[in-house]
């Protein structure tokens, strides 16, 4: 043995660290979209729930992924703490699908010949090179993320080679034979040697890997090993509550309490079930003989379906204890406050539910938004202080929501790797604050309506009937922005924009007749301009509704997420059909209708002159 044989040891001990990461990071965003859909669906039933865990851990490779994702969950209102528990038994099942995946290295050079292509030393290099070729030379959807999962799987597996390769120098020098005999010897050893272990690596699934590499040296037995796997159960949990308690709400944090009190209940089961069998001679077969990675991956798959079979059925005695160990906050009056929760960083480490929790509070926002609208336009006729102070508290409720969004998007941006969630990311940033000018010109409105009351000020029937016009076109507008972003409907997109430009066209030619008004006397100056102020909110309402239609398109349409201004430019320019007949349909209708309203005023003030002019 020499210095070499150490380096290629925690070499190889890298390379099997980094491919693992690879390859789960690449597994969990490829899978998690399909990952939120499933859990969001978990029911009250244990036992599926034990499935649905065991499954998406098998997917992803992590049951610390798998816990944390569920700690979110739950954080967030999305699924109880009741429905928790079978996912978390699951989860510490599922990741003894990995050991099982290593124990390939079981498959020696004399096997049949189909048999060797699923060689570490085959395997390896055929990930390799797939996955860098996918990398490098295709291109399409979630390619670089496959390429990823592969370029990860063969890394792995080369630092196992590297692993083994460097345990058989070692186990010429009898440092194996000291260190193993005293596990053997000594459980306790064993147990804490394990749990230190995974909780440095942060990963059971890592920490019995090495395990079946150090296997190599035909020196581990049984005896030796079987506490090592039960302390690596605790190392890694310990690790996983610590991540679910960061900033979490305390449900979220009896997740995590919940995973350490199973595991611990594991470890006490594990080991006393072993100690009772060795003492009847039962396990005299397997005690001093060696283990290889095969033996190792089928004792810790043995070890967790025995103990989620006895313990599956006592799993609400968890739900109790973790609500003693993490009492509750004291309960916070916010009506948003559990959309505001579900803005959680556990959720990271999977984009889409992640960038979900944004689209729930954004969509929020705009209902809170288009509320206080609607609220704030009744008040320039029937002012009401309640209602006024509804309007405030909803608004400092939308400021609460964006300064929440900006943060977290802002935290959420340097997690992502896939296109589409950059793509999806750019346009909630744009909705943050397209939706917090919604609430702010909704404030506007309300404090035109308040200073029109407070001087008692009213408009003109005709002037309210103009307005009424206007509100049924901007309600028309919010719908179909509604439609574009909720549905991401394209259709409702490219229609927003004729009607923002009725709009405008409505609103300079209300101005227009608000100045006649003005010269023939009908209409103070006060209320002249509280009317047009009210108009330039409108107006910049229908704005606002433009630029969110905009970045839907932009989100599906290269060409406009590439040039906006010019996709604009085409529009207003006449290079639009579609465009050109939904403009000119909406100026039938709603300039139409407008001319209705001045014809009845002219005829009004025409019948009131008459009547002047005879009376003279």
């Amino acid at each position: 043995m020499n210095i070499f044989d150490v380096l290629t040891l925690f070499g190889g001990l890298a390379m099997f660290l980094y491919g693992m990461r690879l390859m789960g990071d690449g597994l969990k965003e490829s899978s998690s979209g399909t990952l939120k859909v499933a859990m969001e669906h978990v029911t009250n039933n244990s036992f599926k729930a034990f499935l649905l865990g065991l499954l998406v851990t098998a997917i992803i490779q992590s049951s610390t992924a798998t816990i944390v994702i569920t700690s979110g969950l739950v954080g967030a209102g999305i699924i109880t703490l009741r429905q928790s528990l079978g996912i978390i038994v699951g989860a510490n099942v599922g990741t003894t699908v990995t050991g099982q995946i290593i124990r390939l290295l079981d498959i020696d050079s004399n096997a049949a010949g189909w048999l060797q292509i699923f060689r570490p030393s085959s395997l390896a290099p055929i990930a390799l090179i797939a996955g860098i070729v996918i990398i490098m030379g295709l291109k399409f959807k979630n390619s670089k993320t496959i390429g990823n999962i592969l370029i990860g799987f063969g890394i792995l597996f080369s630092g196992l080679m590297n692993m083994t390769n460097a345990v058989d120098a070692l186990a010429e020098t009898g440092i194996f034979d000291m260190l193993f005999s005293r596990l053997s010897s000594n459980p306790l050893i064993g147990y804490l040697t394990g749990a230190a272990v995974a909780f440095i690596l942060q990963s059971s699934s890592a920490a019995v890997g090495i395990l079946q590499a150090f296997s190599a040296s035909g020196q581990l037995t049984f005896s030796a090993i079987y506490s090592v796997i039960v302390g690596i159960y605790l190392g890694d949990c310990v690790t996983t509550a610590i991540v679910c308690s960061i900033g979490a709400k305390p449900d979220a944090k009896r997740v995590g309490a919940i995973n350490i009190l199973y595991n611990l209940s594991k470890s006490v089961l594990v080991l006393a079930a072993v100690a009772l069998l060795h003492s009847l001679g039962a396990l005299n077969g397997i005690w001093d003989s060696p283990v290889n990675p095969g033996k190792i991956a089928n004792t810790n798959s043995i070890f967790n379906l025995a103990c989620a079979v006895v313990l599956l059925p006592i799993l609400p005695m968890y739900e109790n204890l973790s609500r003693r160990i993490v009492p509750s906050e004291p309960v916070q009056e916010n009506k948003y406050k559990d959309k505001l929760d579900a803005l959680n960083p556990n959720f990271f480490s999977t984009p889409a539910l992640a960038l979900r929790s944004c689209y729930d509070l954004l969509l929020t926002m705009f209902y809170a938004a288009r509320d206080n609208i609607e609220d704030s336009l009744v008040l320039l006729n029937r002012y009401n202080e309640k209602t006024m102070s509804k309007i405030r508290q909803e608004e400092d409720n939308i400021d609460l929501m964006a300064d929440h969004l900006s943060n977290y998007l802002a935290a959420l941006s340097g997690k992502l790797t896939q296109d589409e969630h950059v793509q999806i990311l750019n346009e909630y940033y744009k909705m943050v604050n397209e939706f917090e000018r919604l609430g702010d010109h909704a404030m506007n409105i309300s404090e035109t309506a308040q200073h029109m009351a407070d001087n008692n000020i009213s408009f003109s029937l005709y002037a309210q009937k103009e307005l009424d016009l206007l509100h049924e076109l901007m309600n028309h507008i919010l719908d179909l922005s509604e439609q574009a972003f909720k549905r991401r409907d394209t259709n409702a997109a490219r229609s927003i924009e004729p009607l923002e430009e009725v709009m405008d066209d409505i609103v300079n030619m209300l101005k227009e007749n608000h100045l006649k008004r003005l010269s023939r006397g009908k209409c103070n100056v006060y209320a002249g301009t509280d009317f047009m102020d009210t108009l330039s909110n409108i107006e910049r309402i229908s704005d606002i509704c433009s630029n969110v239609g905009l970045a839907t398109l932009a989100r599906v349409s290269e060409e406009v997420a590439q040039d906006s201004h010019d996709y604009m430019s085409n529009l207003h320019a006449g290079n639009d059909e579609k465009f050109n007949t939904q403009y000119n349909e909406a100026k039938t209708q709603y300039l139409g209708r407008l001319q209705n309203i001045m014809d009845e005023e002219k005829a009004e003030d025409k019948a009131a002159g008459d009547a002047a002019k005879a009376k003279t």
